[in-house]
């Protein structure tokens, strides 16, 4: 199943792979935010662009009502209250989180958007502390402490509303720490085990994010879901469990994890979506992938 889909957000390192590989797969998309960030789109068939503010309703329920599209990915948010300040995370988050989700909902498309593992509450939480099992499901509880992965939470509610209100699918996306082809970051992070321990060391490569999203527009389920998106390992150059110990001083009671496992559970994604994780780092850290023009 290919169409049209509308792809809102900045047109950064992320939002560039996931336009190409949805173009890639004959998709017709429309890249919306404020600025194309002088990415040049006219080398790239099936790619077009339109501004707009997404953090204002009237632009974002133009652009969408006017282009119509059989599908909605929102992939953009202000990341960091630790670079920003928190009202200034939380307001863009969830204002437009509201105005896309709420407008592909009237144009009844099918809804993919960026929630993220920061839900949980664990990444940036005042003090490190351990899950009551892992892996981590989407059953789990969600507690955040931060205007980052509440603003999440707020937006996944905004998601299962839409859902209930205008009959369409809506997938909240959980995805983990985003690496990209000879760029994986998250090794510079093994030294200090305190980079990791909010995210328990789990990563994703874009390319399987890229393919999370389009399973999740064109899978058959209905309501609102939330899907974790993260590799099939974790990034750790020792077994998970001694990692645990060493950081935490104990294991979750439900721990069945061990070794190279990844701590975020994908089952249902699987299962779902028919989507599966198939990047490592171990052959993905090294390689030479150029997309852009």
């Amino acid at each position: 199943m290919t169409g049209t889909v509308l792809l809102a957000g900045s047109l950064d390192h992320t939002g560039r792979w996931l336009a190409v590989h949805l173009a890639e797969q004959g998709w017709d998309v429309t890249c919306v935010g404020l600025s194309r960030s002088e990415w040049n789109l006219e080398g790239y068939q099936g790619l077009s662009f339109r501004s707009a503010d997404l953090t204002e309703q009237v632009e974002t329920s133009e652009v969408v009502s006017t282009e119509n599209p059989d599908a909605v990915v929102h992939w953009t948010a202000r990341p960091s209250p630790e670079r920003h300040a928190g009202m200034r995370v939380f307001e863009n988050n969830v204002t437009s989180v509201y105005n896309v989700l709420t407008a592909a909902g009237r144009a009844n498309a099918r809804i993919a958007w960026a929630s993220s593992e920061s839900a949980y509450g664990f990444p940036l939480a005042g003090a490190p502390s351990l899950p009551e099992y892992l892996p981590l499901d989407e059953e789990h509880p969600l507690r955040p402490e931060d205007p980052y992965g509440t603003s999440k939470v707020v937006g996944e509610e905004i998601g299962a509303m839409v859902a209930r209100r205008y009959d369409v699918p809506v997938a909240s996306l959980r995805a983990s720490w985003i690496q990209f082809p000879g760029e994986y970051d998250c090794l510079d992070a093994r030294a200090d085990l305190a980079t990791g321990a909010g995210n328990f060391w789990s990563y994703v490569d874009i390319r399987d994010v890229a393919t999370a999203i389009e399973d999740a527009i064109t899978a058959n389920f209905a309501g609102h879901e939330p899907f974790l998106v993260g590799a099939p390992d974790n990034y750790l150059d020792k077994p998970i469990e001694d990692a645990l110990r060493e950081f935490f001083g104990d294991l979750p009671e439900g721990c069945r994890i061990s070794g190279t496992d990844s701590a975020l559970s994908t089952e249902k994604a699987q299962s779902m979506l028919g989507w599966k994780p198939v990047y490592s780092w171990r052959d993905s850290r090294d390689e030479d992938v150029s997309l852009f023009a």
